[in-house]
């Protein structure tokens, strides 16, 4: 029960939290390319580090 208090209002605070982030950012005047391209050399980097085990 006490896990259940505990992780309930975390559960709800990071909820509020998302849902505020995209709101801002569907306002927001965001360059897609180069959030694409970040995103896509750090999942490259991930898929590197995996596959090679270095890093």
């Amino acid at each position: 029960m006490i896990r259940l208090v505990i992780i309930l209002p975390i559960i709800f605070v990071t909820w509020m939290l998302l849902m505020k982030i995209i709101s801002d950012v569907k306002k927001a005047n965001v360059d897609w390319t180069g959030v694409t391209t970040i995103i896509g050399f750090i999942a490259l980097a991930f898929w590197l580090r995996h596959i090679t085990g270095m890093g």
